[in-house]
C-alpha cells in the first residue's frame, strides 16, 4: 500500500476533541486503517483501553496484525449499529470517555479495484464494506426497479438526472448485466447531458449506490443513540462526516439532545430546569488548507463535537 492510502483526515483535531485521559476508555467506531487509533493509543496509559469496530474484514485483519501485542487494544468485526451490544459485553455501559465516528469509505477501499467503490478503477461492481454480507451493487442494479434506482440516486446522491440515469441502467442491463465499475460509469456518462466542473458525471451515482448498499445512513441513525447510552459523564462524541446527509444527521441529533426531554407545553417547568443529555462543544471543524492540499479527499470533511454534561446521571 502507498502512503496516500493511509492518510487520516483531521487526525490531530479529532483526537484532541476526544480530550483523551491516560486512564480512560475510548471507542473508535470506524477503525479503517488505524490512523486515529494509533494517535489515541499514544496518549493512553497502561490502564487505558481502546476498543475499535469495523465491518470490513480487511481492516480488522490489518488491526490484528499491527496491534497483536497491544493489551490496551481490541477490535471487533461489526458494524457500528452494534455499538451498544459490543460495549455492554465489556461492562462499559456509561463508562466510555470518548467515541469517534469517521464516516464514509476509507482510502484503501477506494484504491483497491476489486472492492468496486471507485469509477476511477476497473473492477467488479461490489461496493460492500463487508463483502461476505448482503448483495453487491451489481446484484442490486440487476433486479431493482427503475423507480427504486431513481429514488436512491435522487435521495442519497442528490443527482438531478436520477430518472435519466435509472432509465439508462434498466435499458442497458437488458442488453448485458452491469457488472463492472467502468460499465456503470459509461452508462451514467452517456445518460447525463451536462458536466459539473471538476466532477466526474458518475460521482453522485457511485456515492448514492454505495450509501444504499451499505445502509450507511440507517447505520448512523441507529448508532448515535447507542453512543449516548455508552458515554460517561464528561464523555465526548466526535463525528467526522464527508457527505451533507451524514452531517445533517449528526447535527440534528446533537441539537435534539441539547433540547433535552420534550415535555408538554403547559407543564410548569422552566427551560433551565430541563436537563439536556448532550451539549455541543465549540464550532464545527474543517481541514485546513495545508491538509486539503496534501490530501484532496479531506476537502469535504466536517467534524462535530459534543459532550455529556458532568451533571448527567452515570
Amino acid at each position: 500500500m502507498t502512503g496516500r492510502e493511509h492518510e487520516t483526515v483531521l487526525r490531530e483535531e479529532a483526537v484532541a476533541a476526544l480530550n483523551v485521559r491516560a486512564e480512560g476508555i475510548y471507542v473508535d467506531a470506524t477503525f479503517g486503517r488505524g490512523g486515529h487509533a494509533r494517535r489515541i493509543l499514544s496518549q493512553l496509559g497502561p490502564s487505558g483501553r481502546l476498543l475499535a469496530l469495523d465491518r470490513d474484514p480487511e481492516a480488522v485483519a490489518a488491526a490484528e496484525r499491527e496491534f497483536s501485542d497491544e493489551p490496551r487494544f481490541a477490535i471487533v468485526q461489526r458494524p457500528f449499529s452494534m455499538l451498544e451490544k459490543t460495549i455492554d459485553e465489556r461492562g462499559w455501559h456509561k463508562k466510555v470517555n470518548g467515541i469517534l465516528f469517521d464516516l464514509g469509505v476509507s482510502s484503501p477501499q477506494l484504491d483497491e479495484a476489486a472492492r468496486g467503490f471507485s469509477f476511477l478503477r476497473e473492477g467488479p461492481l461490489d461496493m460492500r464494506m463487508d463483502p461476505a454480507r448482503g448483495e453487491s451493487a451489481a446484484e442490486w442494479l440487476q433486479h431493482a426497479g427503475e423507480q427504486e434506482i431513481a429514488d436512491v440516486l435522487h435521495e442519497l446522491g442528490e443527482e438531478r438526472y436520477a430518472r435519466r440515469i435509472a432509465r439508462a441502467i434498466v435499458r442497458e442491463r437488458a442488453v448485458a448485466p452491469i457488472a463492472t465499475t467502468r460499465r456503470l460509469a459509461e452508462v451514467v456518462a452517456a445518460a447525463v447531458p451536462t458536466r459539473e466542473r471538476s466532477k466526474d458525471p458518475a460521482t453522485r451515482t457511485f456515492q448514492a449506490i454505495r450509501l444504499h448498499i451499505n445502509r450507511e445512513l440507517e447505520e448512523l441513525h441507529a448508532a448515535l443513540p447507542q453512543a449516548m447510552a455508552a458515554l460517561a459523564p464528561g464523555g465526548r462524541l466526535v463525528a467526522i462526516s464527508f457527505h451533507s446527509l451524514e452531517d445533517r444527521i449528526v447535527k440534528q441529533f446533537i441539537r435534539k439532545q441539547e433540547r433535552g426531554e420534550e415535555l408538554p407545553p403547559d407543564l410548569p417547568v422552566r427551560q433551565a430546569e430541563i436537563r439536556a443529555p448532550l451539549r455541543h462543544v465549540g464550532r464545527s471543524v474543517r481541514p485546513g488548507t495545508e491538509e486539503v492540499r496534501h490530501n484532496p479527499r479531506a476537502r469535504s470533511a466536517i467534524m462535530r463535537i459534543a459532550e455529556v454534561p458532568e451533571a448527567a446521571d452515570a
